[in-house]
Formats: C-alpha cells, sequence, structure tokens
C-alpha cells in the first residue's frame, strides 16, 4: 500500500506544472537601432519593414523585437541618445524578460551602443542591458568618424547633398570629426589598445558604392542617394562606402565580412544600403542569428 501512494505522489510531482515550470525563464529578443537623426517612425522612416521582418525571423521568438526611436542628433552620452536608448532598451528587455538580446546598430547607432557597453557605472539601466546583450551586430559602424562631417560644419556642399544622412551640423555630427580619435582613446572600448566590449561587436562593412544607371543593383534604396555618395567618395579613402572609410567602419570590434565577400551578386554595400533589404544582407543576417 506505501508503494501505491508513493506512486501516486511521484506522478504529481512529474505532472506539476507548479514545480516544473520555474517562476521565470529567460527569452530572445532584437533591437533594430538607426543611425543619426532624430527618428520618430525608423522602422519605416530609416529601416524598412522588409528588412525588419525578415531579419527578427532569425531569433526563436520572432515577436520579441524592438525598433528604437531617439534623437541621436546628440553626443552620444546625451539622455536624449544614450539615455533614450537605454530607457528603451531596458523597458523592452525587462516586459519581455530577455537574457539573449541582439542588437543591429547602423552607423552612428553603433558609438551610442559602445558607449553603454564602455561605461556600465554612467547609469543604473546600463548593467542590466550588458548582461542581457548577446552580441551586436554593427552595420557600417563609424567607429572612427567621417571627415565628411568636418565639410558639413565648414557649411560646404555637403549640406545640401548628405543633409539627408548626417542631420546637417548637429552635436551628433560635430563628434564625427577627430573627436572621436579622443573618444576611442578614453571613454569608449572595442578599438585597438582598448579593453574589449565584453559582448561580441561584429561589423558588417561597406567598401564601395554603385551608381551606373543602367545598373538595376544602383537602384536598391533609392538610385538618387547612390549618386550622392559615389560623389562624396571623392573625398574619401578609395575603400568608402560613400560616407565612411573602411577603416572607420573596422576601429572598432571584429569584421563579420567585408560586403562583397557574402553579399548576393558580390555587389558593394553603400552606407544607404547596409540598412536594407539589399543584396541579401537581411537573409545573411537572419540566418548568422
Amino acid at each position: 500500500m506505501k508503494n501505491y501512494y508513493k506512486q501516486i505522489l511521484l506522478g504529481l510531482f512529474i505532472s506539476s506544472p507548479l514545480i516544473f515550470t520555474p517562476l521565470s525563464y529567460g527569452a530572445s529578443g532584437i533591437v533594430f537601432i538607426h543611425g543619426t537623426g532624430n527618428q520618430t517612425d525608423s522602422a519605416n522612416d530609416y529601416w524598412s519593414r522588409e528588412f525588419i521582418d525578415s531579419v527578427r525571423q532569425g531569433i526563436p521568438e520572432p515577436a520579441n523585437y524592438q525598433v528604437i526611436n531617439c534623437d541621436f542628433d546628440q553626443y552620444m552620452w546625451d539622455e536624449a541618445a544614450a539615455g533614450c536608448l537605454a530607457n528603451q532598451l531596458h523597458t523592452f528587455i525587462q516586459s519581455k524578460n530577455i537574457d539573449d538580446l541582439v542588437m543591429i546598430t547602423h552607423s552612428n547607432g553603433g558609438n551610442i551602443v559602445r558607449w553603454i557597453l564602455s561605461n556600465p557605472t554612467w547609469d543604473g539601466r546600463y548593467i542590466d542591458i550588458i548582461n542581457a546583450t548577446s552580441r551586436v551586430i554593427a552595420l557600417a559602424p563609424s567607429s572612427g568618424g567621417t571627415p565628411l562631417a568636418d565639410a558639413v560644419n565648414q557649411g560646404s556642399v555637403f549640406e545640401s547633398t548628405l543633409g539627408w544622412l548626417l542631420g546637417y551640423d548637429s552635436d551628433a555630427v560635430k563628434q564625427q570629426v577627430s573627436w572621436m580619435s579622443y573618444y576611442n582613446s578614453t571613454w569608449l572600448n572595442g578599438t585597438q589598445n582598448r579593453p574589449s566590449l565584453g559582448k561580441p561587436f561584429e561589423v558588417v562593412v561597406g567598401s564601395d558604392v554603385d551608381s551606373a544607371i543602367w545598373d538595376g543593383d544602383s537602384y536598391c534604396g533609392g538610385y538618387q542617394y547612390q549618386v550622392a555618395l559615389e560623389t562624396t567618395q571623392n573625398w574619401l579613402d578609395d575603400c568608402s562606402d560613400g560616407f565612411l572609410e573602411c577603416s572607420s567602419q573596422t576601429a572598432a570590434g571584429t569584421v563579420w565580412f567585408t560586403d562583397k565577400q557574402k553579399t548576393a551578386g558580390s555587389e558593394p554595400l553603400s552606407h544607404q544600403q547596409s540598412r536594407l533589404a539589399c543584396f541579401n544582407l537581411d537573409s545573411l543576417i537572419r540566418n548568422h542569428i
């Protein structure tokens, strides 16, 4: 009889959801972090729904995604920039119980993420974000700044041709010149001779711009942007995406790949195209995460 009761108790123990379901459990999540600019609808105005909906299928719970909207025209440490990003990340992590967070950044968004990863004691929310983060995939990050920012600050022709990209003479643009060398040597980690970021910071590098009118690949993301970026390449190194030199994009973290190594048709990714579903970039990221 005793064995009979033991079997009943054992059966209840095994089948009880109260015992075997943990009180809390983690989940995977993904966030899309835009570059310079004051965004209110970056899902449509900066990224694209096609890109976001494709990439987020790469995590176990595709519904666990967040598209960040902040004022990245400010200095990276500003409450409207890093503070806004930290608030949205922290709320997302807490509400979804995320402990496996993938961040997809573009351009200056990578710098603001590096600020958070490099300064865990700056803000009480930072450490929770760092602990939840699994990896950062930085698309064309402006880790070393760009000489084009100097031209914008000096009021040259770039104001009219690249205002859509740079936000004119905002504080974010001001920090994209030689100031980045100082930040990279003091406040930011992940660059040469500096501590590591503690989390993988994988970089996708854009190395060229195509704008031939007869080439259909030149129209992905908007032909007019390709023409503008190919023009500004004249002020940059031979290896550039029209806005950032390859040396800037590779200044922090580790290179995952340089566009032509993996893109469909070995096409280059201009600075405009490296945040869109051009040349299977979306599927490359989806399969990687």
